[in-house]
């Protein structure tokens, strides 16, 4: 689903008539977040969560966070519920790139799986439990801060400090999953995620340790000044995509913003391979959208890869030596 703009504004007619079903959002949430103890697996359960809907940079931020496990000698292991995927609705399963595909896993878990063991698996509790018999020493939810399957031992929400909170009020009133200070009250760790004007701008009203991050081009050797481009993307927010690439020196001959995980159709496969001829243009898009598109077109497409970078990791180092990794 594309965000509606009035979400990220001062909160106007539509949220204020939606705010009842806001309301109802909440108090849903947190009937669900208090209705069960979580599994305690045995080995500590990691979340990266937000409390908004849309992108923040979370898959980023679980790709950053395996990689600094790993550097520490801890064997982690994500947890996904496979948005988009068919599979995980029975049993757990353990993602393998090779032989599945975004319709099957999800775009996200496809993608983190060249990083660390990744699983997809709608029950939380049973696929911690497979991931501990397979030799996980830790477990990284990627997405889950609502869903109260597991206990966690370090919660991490992920905030795009340019969007904030938005207009305050919950789905659909606006972009919240629940309200801000019962989110903040559960989380640890507060990172987020944007450009040094925007990090100053942010504020909290919960003191929490914060970590400031932003997303940057992964280095590959490519030259995109003056490359004409038909740049797609179904990402949270596309145009963080377009201001990227445009940074880095594309012409945007035409920029295509899509649904969040929309799929890639064969019609709108050949409308875009028809549209960069007409156009003279390479079609660039997410590494996130890539996975979702046949092996067979993605030879006719560039991606630009980011990564997260988080200038002091200190806070996160110090609540890692606390769960003993």
């Amino acid at each position: 689903m594309r965000t509606p703009d009035f979400w990220n504004r001062p909160a106007g007619w539509q949220a204020r008539l939606l705010a009842p079903l806001g309301a109802l959002y909440a108090a849903g949430t947190a009937r669900r977040i208090a209705s069960k103890p979580g599994l305690a697996p045995g080995v500590p359960v990691i979340c990266v969560g937000n409390l908004t809907a849309g992108g923040t940079g979370k898959t980023p931020t679980v790709t950053a966070l395996v990689q600094r496990l790993a550097a520490r000698g801890a064997a982690a292991h994500v947890l996904s519920r496979g948005h988009g995927g068919s599979l995980g609705r029975a049993a757990p399963v353990r993602v393998d790139e090779r032989r599945h595909t975004a319709d099957e896993v999800g775009d996200e878990p496809l993608l983190l799986s060249a990083f660390a063991p990744t699983w997809v698996s709608r029950d939380r509790a049973a696929g911690a439990r497979a991931m501990v018999a397979a030799g996980a020493d830790v477990i990284v939810m990627d997405d889950g801060f609502q869903n109260p399957d597991l206990a966690k031992d370090l919660s991490i929400l992920v905030i795009d400090a340019a969007r904030g909170f938005g207009n305050g009020y919950c789905l659909p009133a606006g972009p919240l999953r629940e309200p801000v200070a019962a989110g903040l009250a559960r989380a640890d760790l507060l990172l987020t995620i944007g450009a040094d004007a925007a990090q100053d701008r942010f504020r909290c009203d919960i003191a929490l340790p914060r970590l400031r991050g932003a997303l940057r081009p992964l280095p590959t050797g490519m030259d995109w000044r003056g490359l004409k481009v038909l740049a797609v993307a179904g990402i949270g927010h596309p145009q963080k995509f377009f201001d990227t690439l445009a940074a880095e020196g594309a012409e945007i001959l035409r920029a295509e913003p899509l649904e969040d995980h929309q799929p890639y159709t064969p019609q709108l496969l050949t409308r875009l391979a028809a549209e960069a001829k007409l156009l003279g243009a390479q079609i660039v898009t997410t590494e996130k959208d890539a996975a979702r598109m046949p092996a067979r077109f993605r030879p006719q497409v560039l991606t630009l890869p980011v990564r997260l970078e988080v200038g002091d990791w200190s806070a996160l180092d110090e609540a890692l030596a606390r769960l003993g990794l």
